[in-house]
């Protein structure tokens, strides 16, 4: 009630006593005379600037800043507080608050009597309203400085109510050093809420105000406890609570530890404290009369379970790191995108490791974070399937020659195998057909944006890590693979928007999920390693000169994601994704709390079927001479996709060639006009030179007769020192055979095989063999733009 109202019907009530009692006049006008000093000299009822709380979930507190005075203060309200504080602190420190109008003159009278007896003040005889007014205006204890209380007294009666006053009491009653109120000396010193207090815990804290450097139980508590077993004898004495009650308390020890300035998430703390700053200024009214509690509370959605498990493994890990790597990590919760989990640093308290940098939010380069959803983009155009052909071979992309993380190459692969193994170059081939604006315009436009050096354009780098983002974005992005292809926005506050968008469709984000799950078979059940019953779909990802290591998943309902580097860009040589993040990643996925899975029904739209290499389409309707590798594959509506069209020549999949049938080489018409004509499944040309050499015989790949020139090198590079159809033996004495051959022509580096298999890459443009097994051999030479030379032989047998 404010004072106007207050004023008002006090006046009203004097003017009809003053009609009856005409020779009190004198009472009204003093009255009056109150009422003006009243408002001239208003008691200072807080209003400066409100410190901050940020809270967990279910409210209790993450961080905290200090008021503008300096002071720590959780506010809270009477119906927050045990009932155990609220019945001891009235019993023992003001039984008689609701009835009288800011003074007791019975504790007055008694203090007085004391004083003059004794020539010193034993007690004061304070009301609450007297201990709030003196906590809000400190007095000295004099008596002119008891006057100036009661005086305050009278007036926070006059202008609040019972209930403001006894609010300003839990809120600001002195509690030891920068402590003030209940709440925050119950979760200081007891480490809970005040609403959790036992009667022993309650006993203390009414007890405390008293003295508060002198009773603190942290530093002093066998004093703490004499003067806390003090109210309970009270409270026996009173009858407010049985005699067994008080005794079962009176067993309780006092013991705290001092006050914890060390808080859970500080730096989505802070986030959310600037947000706060940014709104204007505190979203609470301040008029005239009104209780302001000093502190702002600031709800997130973070869960203190989660984000203790969180901030405890990133400790564990820390110290088997170098001095200045740190990390983050995000969980959030794939149902409501809410953050439930939030470590933006490795350790807030270690300045060498850039603490208070928050990386959740920090530009980097993703390295192969990208590729699920350039791969679910290819299985929503129609292009791919989960077991598409691929060539995981040296390439060259108009001047753009990407490698493998390991710096070899497997040769023909599919798509699940690229994606689980993150595959370079097959993920640059899909990117180049499907076009690196169009992509980086779709995660744009789900919420995943990337930012590229200033005026530049998308190009193929950027499925490697050729861009910049936030491991926050990055999970977000993630969600989409637990709900069936909806990205959205990380939220951190409980009122703050839902912002979705797609990514992909419900289809293709459950073939990618089940390749990053399980391996992407659809014929082979899923199979748990650790027997943990944790089901983890993730990915990692390694930036350029392993400056940026990445994992990101999903797991039941969460989607989580670890980020480890330094945040200066420093490179960190040995570190990337997998040996770094993922550990990490799979350790916080197992001691996450168990949770409801979410469906992973098999969408309508999504089948399996049987498919064929090299054709790539059903087995059904391939022939069983040109299906030479069958497959169990996920396809998207109903739809099987063929192979991608061959890079390096155009050419049906199927091809007639001519067979000579004595010496088993391809040939033409006008060399053996004996030939026979047969139907071949071809392979695109980047990845005959793996197949192995018996295969090739089986298939009808045969090379061509030495007395018949065709197209048998792709491109400008030859083989030289051993011609096709040579049969070597080993020399007398020896059981090996070394083979030198040159390659001639060709640019960049060059990668060498023996029978499919790759052994070594380098600028040399010689290398040498070793061979000890005989029978059918092949040696191929592939230089960076992908142009290919072999050359077949065979070893006799010793």
């Amino acid at each position: 009630m404010s004072a106007f109202h207050h004023t008002s019907r006090i006046l009203k009530h004097c003017r009809n006593w003053v009609s009856t009692h005409r020779w009190r006049a004198f009472c009204a006008a003093a009255l009056s005379l109150l009422l003006l000093l009243d408002q001239v000299f208003p008691p200072p009822i807080p209003d400066d600037e409100p410190g901050l709380v940020v809270v967990a979930r279910d409210g209790t507190p993450l961080r905290a800043w200090p008021d503008a005075d300096g002071v720590w203060r959780f506010p809270v309200t009477p119906d927050k507080v045990s009932k155990n504080y609220i019945d001891a602190l009235l019993t023992y420190e003001d039984r008689w608050f609701y009835w009288h109008p800011g003074v007791n003159p019975l504790a007055l009278s008694r203090a007085a009597w004391q004083w003059l007896t004794n020539g010193e003040i034993v007690s004061g005889g304070s009301t609450l309203s007297m201990q709030v007014a003196r906590a809000i205006e400190p007095v000295p204890r004099s008596v002119s400085g008891k006057l100036r209380q009661i005086a305050r007294a009278l007036q926070l009666e006059l202008r609040l109510s019972k209930n403001e006053i006894l609010t300003l009491y839990l809120n600001h009653a002195p509690m030891g050093g920068i402590v003030e109120g209940v709440e925050m000396a119950s979760r200081s010193y007891l480490g809970k809420s005040a609403i959790q207090l036992s009667a022993a815990e309650a006993a203390l804290l009414v007890v405390l105000p008293q003295a508060p450097s002198r009773l603190r139980p942290d530093r002093h508590p066998l004093k703490a406890q004499q003067y806390r077993d003090k109210v309970l004898h009270r409270m026996a004495q009173l009858k407010h609570w049985t005699q067994a009650e008080v005794e079962d308390a009176l067993i309780e020890k006092v013991g705290a530890n001092p006050p914890r300035l060390a808080w859970l998430a500080p730096l989505a703390a802070e986030r959310l404290r600037q947000v706060a700053q940014r709104q204007s200024k505190i979203n609470r009214k301040k008029t005239r009369g009104s209780v302001d509690l000093r502190a702002t509370i600031v709800q997130s959605t973070l869960d203190r379970e989660i984000q203790t498990i969180l901030e405890r493994m990133l400790a564990d890990k820390v110290d088997q790191l170098p001095r200045f790597v740190s990390m983050a990590a995000l969980v959030i919760d794939s149902k409501n995108l809410e953050i439930l989990g939030y470590a933006g640093s490795a350790d807030f308290h270690d300045e060498r490791r850039f603490s208070h940098v928050d990386m959740v939010r920090g530009i980097r380069s993703p390295g192969s974070t990208l590729k699920p959803f350039l791969y679910a983009m290819a299985l929503d155009d129609g292009l791919i399937h989960s077991e598409s052909l691929l060539a995981d071979t040296p390439q060259s992309f108009s001047g753009y020659d990407p490698g493998n993380f390991q710096a070899s190459f497997s040769g023909p692969v599919s798509v699940s195998e690229a994606l689980q193994r993150s595959l370079n170059v097959p993920a640059v081939d899909v990117l180049d057909r499907i076009g690196s604006s169009r992509f980086t315009a779709r995660l744009s436009s789900a919420g995943l944006r990337l930012r590229l050096p200033k005026e530049a354009t998308p190009n193929l780098s950027v499925i490697l890590g050729g861009a910049g983002t936030s491991l926050e974005e990055l999970v977000g992005a993630y969600r989409s693979l637990a709900m069936q292809g909806m990205a959205g926005t990380p939220r951190i506050t409980p009122n703050a928007p839902m912002h979705e968008a797609r990514m992909m469709s419900a289809g293709a984000a459950f073939i990618i999920r089940s390749i990053l799950e399980g391996g992407g078979h659809p014929d082979q059940p899923f199979v748990e390693n650790d027997g943990s019953g944790v089901r983890l779909a993730w990915k990692t990802g390694t930036s350029y000169g392993f400056r940026d290591a990445w994992a990101v998943g999903v797991s039941g309902r969460y989607t989580l994601g670890v980020w480890v580097g330094r945040p200066d860009g420093t490179p960190n040589p040995g570190f990337f994704g997998a040996n770094v993040a993922a550990p990490l990643l799979q350790q916080i996925a197992y001691a996450l709390p168990r949770s409801t899975p979410i469906s992973q029904k098999v969408p309508d739209e999504v089948s399996t079927a049987q498919i064929c290499w090299p054709l790539g389409v059903a087995a059904e309707q391939t022939s069983a001479k040109h299906c030479h590798v069958k497959r169990s594959a996920w396809i998207l509506n109903h739809t099987i996709p063929p192979t991608l069209p061959d890079r390096l020549r155009a050419r049906s999949l199927v091809e007639t060639v001519w067979l000579d049938t004595v010496t088993k080489t391809r040939t033409t018409l006008d060399c053996n006009p004996n030939a026979q004509q047969i139907e071949v499944a071809r392979w695109p040309s980047l990845l005959e030179a793996w197949l192995p050499p018996e295969r090739k015989l089986e298939w009808g790949l045969v090379n061509w007769g030495a007395h018949c020139t065709g197209l048998n090198v792709v491109g400008s590079i030859k083989l030289m020192g051993l011609n096709s159809g040579s049969r070597l033996r080993a020399a007398p004495g020896r059981s090996d055979i070394p083979v030198t051959l040159d390659a001639v022509g060709g640019s960049g580096q060059h990668y060498w095989l023996l029978d499919g298999q790759q052994r070594s890459s380098g600028l040399k443009k010689r290398e040498t063999f070793v061979l000890n097994t005989a029978g059918e051999h092949s040696i191929t030479v592939i230089d960076a733009a992908g142009h290919v030379a072999s050359v077949q032989f065979s070893v006799d047998k010793r």
